[in-house]
């Protein structure tokens, strides 16, 4: 299994389709305890996007926390892709729920919350919540 994972140890340079398309950099491994539910928690403070309206940088902690059905996200495979977002115009709402929705898509999880904590502009800090399945829902 190890061997289909293409970023791990190798070279850290996407190319133009990964960045157009960040959902092609996530790589996933097999679980290692699939009749186990268990945690997996992913913090990466150093997330960079870009104001669609303005062009200046955002910069946020994104938080993913998920709990596996078959496949496991390789972290490397995550860092890259999180890098595919620095130069792209996305306001905060768009950035978590397009976190949300490809590793939704990629690993098929029992569920999944990303949080984005962006940091103060214009003195206002913001923090969007996306989880799969939706549990706003449930609560309406």
């Amino acid at each position: 299994m190890a061997k289909q994972l293409t970023h791990l140890g190798g070279r850290s340079i996407l190319t133009s389709k990964q960045i157009n398309d960040p959902r092609t950099i996530l790589e996933a491994f097999a679980n290692p305890k699939i009749g186990r539910s268990y945690e997996i928690e992913f913090v990466f403070p150093e997330f960079t996007s870009m104001c669609p309206v303005t062009g200046q940088p955002d910069f946020a902690t994104i938080t993913v926390c998920y709990v596996p059905r078959r496949l496991c996200v390789e972290m490397k495979s995550l860092k890259l892709y999180f890098l595919a977002f620095r130069n792209k115009g996305i306001f905060y709402e768009g950035v978590v729920n397009t976190i949300l929705d490809d590793l939704v898509a990629v690993l098929k999880p029992r569920q999944m919350t990303i949080i984005g904590e962006f940091n103060p502009r214009g003195g206002t800090a913001g923090k969007i919540t996306a989880s799969y399945p939706d549990r706003l829902k449930k609560i309406r």
